[in-house]
């Protein structure tokens, strides 16, 4: 037996095989960005699906977050007599953590799914096949018009997460921990500087091409019907996941480096 064969049976040939595939993938997407047609209605329509779609969750996970952080940190600040830092701690948690960390995560769960478990069918159903013979590249019209979606609106997304858990934080500091309005708001706006907001948008858009990629990818190669739609799509959500929380991990150690001590 061949050296290159007992390398791809193993688990680690496996996945350098997995990795090259996604990489020829990436390839083959970045080729058909630079050349028309482009299907701009139907990237309107996977924006209204991956954006608006997705608000109600995003907007509750945003909240709930800001109240659970402003309830938690103000419980325990109240005993060192630090409570007026509130603001501060929720702000600087949601705008470089949480805020694009969870909203990613939630997104990945409903829109990256999705993008697999559609894919996969119309793959595993020979639709896509059936558009090739009609002339219709699908990674023109199904992959690229969805990661562009996603690249557009999981900033935007992030931001309204940022901004309904900052109001959570504030609904809890004056409702229950009798800080003031006035001294929440001028904690939020002295601790968020231009590199908070920054890194702030750079994660999402990052973290929005991992989860289009990775559910593309999957849905385009699943094989095996129906059972392997459902593997696909519950592998989307697994390595979505992982891949959110490890280049989050990196970004913000680039961006801690960059920005210097805090």
């Amino acid at each position: 037996m061949k050296i290159y064969d007992i390398l791809i049976e193993t688990k680690a040939g496996e996945f350098l095989t997995h990795l090259y595939k996604y990489a020829m993938f990436l390839g083959t997407v970045i080729k058909a960005a630079a050349r028309g047609p482009y299907y701009f209605n139907e990237v309107l329509e996977q924006l209204y699906q991956i954006g608006y779609r997705s608000l109600s969750i995003v907007s509750l996970t945003g909240i709930f977050t800001g109240m659970v952080m402003a309830f938690q940190t103000g419980m325990e600040m109240s005993r060192f007599g630090a409570k007026s830092y509130i603001g501060t701690v929720v702000a600087l948690s949601l705008v470089r953590e949480l805020g694009p960390v969870l909203t990613a995560l939630v997104v990945a769960g409903r829109v990256g799914a999705g993008i697999t478990a559609e894919l996969g069918s119309m793959k595993v159903t020979d639709q896509i096949d059936a558009m090739r013979a009609m002339a219709t590249d699908p990674y023109k019209k199904l992959v690229l018009t969805r990661i562009v979606a996603l690249l557009i609106m999981m900033p935007l997304l992030v931001a309204v997460a940022d901004v309904l858990g900052i109001l959570g934080g504030l609904l809890i500091a004056t409702a229950n921990l009798n800080v003031g309005y006035e001294l929440y708001k001028t904690t939020v706006l002295e601790a968020l500087l231009m590199d908070d907001l920054v890194s702030g948008l750079i994660k999402p858009v990052v973290f929005a091409g991992l989860i289009g990629t990775i559910g593309c990818f999957l849905g385009m190669s699943t094989t095996g019907g129906t059972k392997g739609v459902g593997s696909s799509t519950t592998l989307s959500v697994v390595l979505s996941s992982i891949s959110i929380f490890v280049f989050n991990f990196v970004m913000t150690k680039i961006f801690f480096l960059i920005s210097g001590p805090l």
